[in-house]
């Protein structure tokens, strides 16, 4: 596989530097579990989140403090059978999110979550994926480092995810061309835009990053930017829905460990639960969620801040019994 030497490279690098996660902290965290008389499937779900946790955050126990939910809005060249103006009906869905009317809004509040949602240049929307490619290189780069400041409020935990049908046809036809399969299941409306899209760069999507750059728009490379800048970190990340699917699924054909802090909220579609399969992603939640992005999300989230308090208890009672 040849690159161009254009700003794709410092990515690349980014990966090559990243700090493994700690096996010695996850298996730590399995004997404080054994010690404090939960082995075994006891605790079910909530054990195997202690564990890693512990070896994402590279601690014992892995405490979890701030915790938040990042969502990114863009605009796309193509328009889907949901809304009639685009622009409209995505600056609607941003200021929900932002005067906290959305339903995501009042689940943080519930959850005690930060809630940010990022305008990513509505006004100018990207490229048509059907007639060439969404971003040029350059911008593609600058929105991924973009994304990385995600975490630059100091979050422990963080649930990434983005805003409107668009984002969800650009991430379809993104995951369907990384992993070379699926279209049969992507949703009938956004089947068109996907075929469209994969037929005009047959021949040029081997590269994940080059197939992001073709596909997937500002909010997919935003949500790329902020799953790597977490797993840099060691913050563990909740991906909700097929935006941070595909997002993830870059990063996974990159190299499968780049997403190691990730876990899926839910899995409300028949794309969904073939991406997760794809991306050894269990979802944590089946509550029948769509198209209300962050909702599973900010549930999920309450869920893991609850196994890091559960490993707290665990750890301390294992100290005390030596």
């Amino acid at each position: 596989m040849s690159f161009s030497g254009m700003p794709f490279d410092d990515v690349r690098s980014l990966l090559e530097q990243i700090e493994a996660p700690d096996d010695n902290a996850a298996t730590a965290m399995a004997q404080a579990f054994d010690r404090a008389g939960y082995a075994g499937e006891t605790l079910g779900r909530l054990r195997a989140l202690g564990v890693w946790l512990a070896r994402t955050r590279r601690r014992v126990p892995p405490l979890i403090g701030k915790s938040g939910v990042a969502l990114y809005a863009a605009t796309h060249g193509f328009a889907t059978e949901d809304a009639d103006d685009p622009l409209a009906a995505q600056r609607a869905r941003v200021d929900a999110v932002a005067a906290g009317a959305a339903a995501v809004s009042h689940l943080c509040v519930a959850n005690d979550l930060s809630l940010n949602v990022f305008d990513l240049a509505l006004d100018l929307p990207a490229d048509d994926i059907r007639k060439g490619a969404s971003l040029d290189e350059r911008s593609c780069a600058a929105t991924i480092a973009f994304g990385m400041e995600a975490t630059a409020e100091g979050v422990d935990l963080l649930c990434v995810g983005a805003v409107g049908a668009q984002a969800r046809a650009a991430a379809s036809a993104l995951l369907t061309a990384l992993f070379e399969g699926g279209a049969d299941v992507v949703d009938g409306a956004d089947r068109v835009i996907v075929e469209g899209a994969l037929s005009f760069h047959a021949g040029q999507l081997a590269d994940p990053l080059e197939a992001l750059r073709r596909l997937g728009g500002r909010d997919i490379a935003a949500l790329t930017g902020a799953i790597l800048a977490a797993r840099a970190q060691g913050i563990p990340v909740v991906l909700d829905g097929v935006p941070a699917l595909a997002a993830a699924a870059v990063l996974y054909r990159l190299s499968p460990d780049m997403i190691s802090h990730c876990v899926l909220a839910g899995a409300g579609s028949s794309l969904e639960m073939w991406a997760a399969e794809k991306l050894e992603l269990t979802p944590l939640l089946d509550l029948g969620f769509s198209g209300e992005e962050g909702c599973a999300g900010a549930i999920a989230v309450g869920l893991v801040k609850s196994a890091a308090a559960l490993a707290g208890g665990v750890a301390e009672v294992a100290k005390r019994l030596g």
